[in-house]
């Protein structure tokens, strides 16, 4: 974690980062179910899926670390242990959406070579029972990564809500 400030505008940076990973792995795995269970998205959206999840691996550190440093300067409390705690159950399924991305990204790649080379003559051609069994595949472990890695998410982030809201509001309107 070194001496970096972990602020931004006064605020702990972690409680900014975190909404953004909230939105993004949610978004980012949906957009894989899409590019591997419909090939004509595969073909135009393989790059920036790739580019996306790519990205999130960094930022999910980055936001993991920015918590570490929250952590050091709150009081301790239990609420804050278990959110801390399961913070990081989060770097398999970031690291599961990339190479997932990757392997569609590879697939996409060869659909295209092998398209291209159709015109050609002794062309290569892909088989309909092998797309579609690739196809299947990645749709079935794209499902899988994006309720794995949403359900995560809202794991750790309710321990995280708890951690900073319960016990600290009224039932009741305040008096102004």
């Amino acid at each position: 974690m070194g001496d970096f400030d972990y602020t931004f505008a006064g605020l702990p940076l972690h409680v900014l980062l975190v909404h953004f990973l909230i939105v993004a792995t949610p978004l980012t795995a949906l957009a894989l179910v899409l590019i591997a269970a419909w090939p004509a998205a595969r073909r135009v959206l393989w790059l920036p899926v790739l580019l996306a999840a790519a990205a999130l691996l960094p930022f999910g550190l980055f936001t993991i670390e920015a918590g570490k440093w929250l952590e050091q300067r709150v009081p301790p409390a239990p609420l804050i242990q278990q959110h801390t705690a399961q913070g990081e159950d989060i770097v398999p399924w970031l690291i599961t959406i990339l190479v997932l991305a990757g392997v569609a990204a590879a697939w996409a790649v060869v659909e295209l070579v092998v398209a291209r080379r159709a015109t050609q003559p002794q062309h290569v051609v892909l088989g309909r029972g092998i797309r579609t069994a690739v196809g299947a595949l990645l749709t079935v472990g794209a499902i899988a990564v994006a309720a794995g890695s949403t359900w995560t998410l809202v794991q750790i982030g309710e321990a995280g809500s708890r951690a900073v809201w319960e016990g600290s509001f009224s039932d009741e309107p305040l008096e102004q």
